[in-house]
């Protein structure tokens, strides 16, 4: 450790320290966090934690051999060198492309939140469910969350921005007899939770629940609700993937400018949209509005800048990391389904037979698209009407050949992490009932 060195001064360290070294070449990453997390259980408070991070990456090239290095906290720079240059030596050469810049602050967003407000949020969610089902048991987690993110680089690229965002998640729990039923749901905003529209979707769901029924084995038409439509997005997020393309693993590879989804289908991302921001890449390069799916037809495959550089269209703005320890890979952010017309109480008005589906348990599909997943809360729509809750069910189908034909998109977008999706009606899937 260096005495007295701060954050800032030990990324200019190791980028003067490379090039003394031997580097051609350096970039460094750095990821300051500070949370504050509130934790509810069994209907009190039961927790408050501050906590603060520092991560550091170093990646280094050394006769155009790639070395990466990763540190946390304030720590001596030689020793993040030396870790650098002796994986730079078991590496082979690759290209350096590295993004040209300068000094850039870009605009913080978000505000932070005291604790006293996310303990007040916290209590008001759990009044409530239990004023509607005293015999209910809630936990809350609700956290205010600050991240800072600096790229600096021997091409003069010195870029930064700060986000605050807020999350708040509310599980309800309840026994009855040997009958045990779990609700949940989570919201992420800025600058201020709506505590009382997350409260209302535990309390609707719930009060769907009150009742139970039985659904026959077959195919039907299946709602899956905004919250558990993201399983049918990450199907198409991966065959979108450019490193998928090169690979030609995804079964889009060849798909650009054809039709590959209902029309109803446009699927988009936007960096300064909803809670989150992301004004540049883990490569430093600037992120953009981009339309992936128009109205069906597959319009454009997310890059990195190698990925991009192989495919002869650069770079998109979608090179980021997994982990400080990884190097940047294709990947989406903040990614958009364009809702529909219809609202979720109309797409069950017009099922005669169907399933609503609210929380999955297991895995999603991979990039075949098959997938087959048991029903963690789901209800049966019987004559257009929600009857009561559904259990030992599982739902089957393919994601690709689902979304061809008879799609519908409601009206009712939200916040799933980071992709904005409505609820999806898909027919025909498969329901086994047991």
């Amino acid at each position: 450790m260096v005495p007295g060195l701060t954050d800032d001064s030990l990324a200019e360290k190791l980028i003067d320290l490379a090039l003394q070294r031997g580097a051609e070449a350096a970039e460094v990453l750095q990821s300051r966090s500070r949370s504050r997390p509130v934790f509810f259980e069994a209907n009190r408070l039961k927790q408050l934690e501050t906590s603060a991070a520092l991560g550091t990456a170093l990646r280094l090239w050394v006769n155009g051999r790639p070395g990466l290095a990763v540190a946390y906290g304030n720590v001596d720079p030689e020793a993040i060198i030396d870790k650098a240059l002796a994986i730079s030596a078991l590496n082979d050469a690759e290209t350096i492309d590295l993004v040209e810049g300068n000094s850039r602050q870009y605009p913080n967003m978000g505000q932070e939140v005291p604790v006293e407000q996310l303990i007040e949020w916290g209590q008001a969610m759990i009044d409530r469910i239990r004023s509607a089902y005293p015999e209910v048991i809630c936990g809350v987690d609700v956290e205010c969350d600050v991240e800072t993110t600096r790229i600096l680089n021997t091409k003069g690229l010195d870029c930064r921005y700060s986000d605050a965002t807020l999350s708040g998640y509310l599980s309800a729990d309840w026994v009855r007899g040997d009958d045990f039923l779990s609700v949940s749901d989570g919201q992420t905003q800025r600058d201020r939770l709506e505590v009382d529209a997350l409260t209302d979707q535990v309390l609707q769901r719930l009060a769907w629940a009150e009742e139970s029924a039985e659904v026959s084995t077959g195919r039907m038409p299946v709602i899956f609700t905004a919250k558990a439509a993201d399983m049918i997005w990450g199907t198409l997020q991966s065959a979108l993937s450019g490193k998928r393309v090169v690979e030609r693993s995804s079964p889009w590879s060849s798909a650009l400018g054809e039709q590959m989804t209902s029309p109803r289908i446009t699927l988009r991302q936007d960096p300064e949209a909803g809670p989150f921001s992301c004004p540049f890449d883990d490569e430093g390069t600037p992120t953009q509005r981009l339309v992936f799916i128009d109205k069906g037809v597959v319009t454009l495959f997310y890059c990195d800048r190698a990925v991009g550089r192989t495919l002869g269209a650069g770079s998109t703005g979608n090179g980021f990391r997994p982990g400080l320890g990884s190097y940047p890979t294709p990947s989406l952010y903040n990614t958009l389904v364009e809702p529909g017309s219809q609202s979720l109480e109309e797409m069950i008005a017009d099922i005669d037979n169907g399933l609503l589906v609210d929380q999955i348990l297991g895995g999603g599909p991979g990039i075949s698209g098959d997938f087959s997943v048991n029903i963690d809360l789901g209800y049966r729509i019987h004559q257009g009407k929600l009857v009561g809750r559904v259990k030992d069910t599982m739902v089957a189908g393919n994601i690709y050949t689902a979304l061809k034909d008879n799609v519908e998109l409601g009206s009712d977008g939200d916040w799933n992490g980071s992709c904005y999706t409505p609820s999806v009606r898909l027919d025909g899937l498969s329901i086994t009932s047991g």
